[in-house]
């Protein structure tokens, strides 16, 4: 499956658009993660568990978007766009969307 941002695959011509996919993941961040940010947002630096859940999630959610386009029979997802958002009372989830045409290609 090709998954680009842009909206065309050089070389490529788009046969046909069957509609529009998405791929969701919420997350939670764990108790010691959020102890090891809180450190690092007092002395300063990255958080490396946060990054890696947010990686996670962001192949997840393309992967997820892949599997709804090869079920509609596509063979590429042009135009995708993905989100962040944080969630919940305390900030504790976070949520990664992808979206994007699917279609096929010649």
């Amino acid at each position: 499956m090709i998954i680009t941002t842009t909206p065309s695959v050089e070389g490529r011509t788009v046969y046909e658009y069957k509609g529009i996919v998405f791929g969701e993941v919420v997350s939670g961040v764990d108790f010691v993660r959020d102890i090891g940010a809180g450190l690092r947002n007092f002395f300063g630096g990255r958080s490396a568990g946060y990054e890696e859940e947010l990686q996670n999630a962001r192949q997840e959610a393309l992967a997820e978007m892949s599997r709804r386009a090869e079920a509609l029979g596509a063979d590429a997802v042009i135009g995708v766009d993905v989100d962040y958002e944080v969630l919940g009372s305390d900030n504790g989830m976070l949520m990664v969307s992808v979206s994007g045409t699917a279609v096929t290609l010649r």
